[in-house]
């Protein structure tokens, strides 16, 4: 795995050696970016954003974004043994001052611990069996931590069948391999 684009493009990322933990591909990474960079559905500007990554991992979501310019990202991961490399990726490029980590459980998350702040982009990957998206969802609604411009982002396995919340509206959805990527609002 490594780093695309940006300050640290080509600079390699610890990987988990487990099966628990499924990393971002590089290639459905680099496809959110150019989705990102070229959609004239939405308008992010990645350089001085806020970036929220939900079950970060060993964060190849966040770091790409701080290697583009992002100004800082709030990496949310509580498995323990990936945790560990997060903690060292953040380190070894020197991003701990960018970079904020929760590590408790992503459903527990409130304004407290995201310490009152919007987010450009939420970027959500959870694991493919998670059945709880559409409630996970909705409480990131309601603590309106997204800005007014704002995109959810959210990787999904391309079968899942995901029931999203009334107020949340799908602007993209586009298949990778056995992923898709939903662009929602």
């Amino acid at each position: 795995m490594r780093i695309i684009s940006g300050i640290f493009r080509g600079k390699k990322i610890l990987q988990p050696k487990d099966r628990e933990t499924r990393p971002l591909k590089d290639l459905t990474k680099e496809s959110i970016f150019n989705i990102l960079k070229h959609s004239n559905l939405f308008e992010i500007n990645l350089e001085k954003s806020k970036i929220l990554d939900l079950f970060s991992g060993v964060g190849s979501f966040g770091i790409e974004c701080l290697s583009r310019g992002a100004e800082n990202v709030t990496f949310c991961e509580n498995y323990k043994d990936v945790l560990i490399l997060l903690k060292k990726n953040i380190a070894n490029l020197n991003f701990e001052k960018k970079s904020n980590i929760i590590s408790k459980d992503i459903f527990n998350i409130d304004n407290q611990d995201l310490l009152n702040k919007k987010f450009e982009v939420i970027f959500l990957d959870p694991p493919y069996k998670e059945k709880r998206l559409k409630i996970l969802l909705q409480k990131l609604i309601d603590l309106k931590i997204l800005k007014r411009n704002g995109i959810f982002i959210i990787h999904r396995h391309k079968n899942e069948k995901d029931e999203f919340p009334k107020n949340f509206k799908i602007l993209k959805e586009k298949k990778y391999g056995i992923s898709k990527i939903i662009i929602g609002i």
